[in-house]
């Protein structure tokens, strides 16, 4: 199960204008949407995911709230769809939990390196685009462009070099042959970071559009947020976390001078959450 990261942290902030409609734009297994609607026993809560599988579990999970939330399964780019669908025109927040679920980092979906899967990486198995077609069809300096960007790799032009010529082999099918072609270039220390997990990450960013979808979803909410409401975001990625303080700072009125950090218990029960970053800001 996906423990929900800074969830007394982010639900507090959310429920602290004394609302009753808010927006998980990123409701996974419900974590986030069933403490608010344990705390705040008046709210409703819409949920939106682009998982199919994950919301699933989140009725499940949320079925001793039946009647006080809805479900939808749609990239948050497209809140305002979904908002119009529920014939709203205002509410008092919405809820961001940025990145990948532990859920679909164990889903055979091959997000994660630790084992040998498919390359899809896919959080809406829907859509085109799949890790397969990134690795093996994107040109060597596009490779190079979402390595060094997304994640952050200073060795992106030699894994991306690494990549190439290993393709023009045969094509790469699995996360296994991607973790030993990036193995083969640059070496793995045993304390340190594997060198996978940067180039996972950005591949992961390229074929969700993560940060594209963030960037859009951030600036439709301005159309929906009520004077008081509140924009509440959880970022694992410095990109992200730029971008949500650069909105926040533009657009609302700050209520976190410094972003909220997991404390170190935190981490010791969930070291997934360690690069966690939590801002929020209120609509004047």
């Amino acid at each position: 199960m996906h423990v929900p990261v800074l969830l007394e942290e982010a639900t507090d902030l959310l429920l602290g204008n004394g609302g009753r409609l808010y927006v998980d734009c990123t409701v996974g297994l419900g974590g986030h949407t069933r403490r608010i609607l344990e705390k705040n026993p008046q709210a409703f809560v819409i949920g939106i995911d682009r998982d199919p599988y994950a919301l699933e579990l989140a009725k499940e999970n949320l079925k001793d709230f039946e009647g006080r939330y809805s479900l939808y399964h749609a990239n948050f780019a497209d809140l305002d769809e979904v908002l119009r669908t529920e014939g709203l025109s205002e509410v008092d927040g919405f809820l961001f939990d940025l990145g990948v679920s532990m859920y679909q980092l164990k889903s055979p979906r091959g997000f994660s390196f630790q084992r040998d899967e498919r390359l899809d990486m896919r959080m809406n198995p829907e859509e085109s685009l799949t890790a397969y077609e990134v690795v093996n069809k994107y040109s060597e300096k596009e490779l190079e462009r979402i390595i060094r960007e997304y994640g952050e790799e200073p060795y992106a032009k030699r894994i991306a070099r690494a990549i190439v010529l290993a393709r023009a082999k045969e094509p790469i099918e699995t996360t296994g042959e991607l973790v030993k072609i990036i193995l083969s270039v640059i070496p793995y220390r045993r304390g340190r970071i594997h060198p996978a997990t940067k180039v996972f990450q950005a591949i992961r960013m390229e074929v969700n559009k993560e940060l594209q979808s963030l960037e859009t979803a951030l600036n439709k909410t301005l159309d929906f947020l009520r004077i008081g409401g509140r924009l509440v975001v959880i970022s694992f990625h410095s990109l992200e976390d730029r971008l949500v303080k650069h909105f926040i700072k533009t657009h609302l009125k700050p209520l976190t001078k410094k972003p909220i950090r997991p404390t170190m218990e935190d981490v010791r029960r969930n070291p997934a959450c360690r690069s966690a970053k939590l801002r929020a800001g209120e609509r004047v």
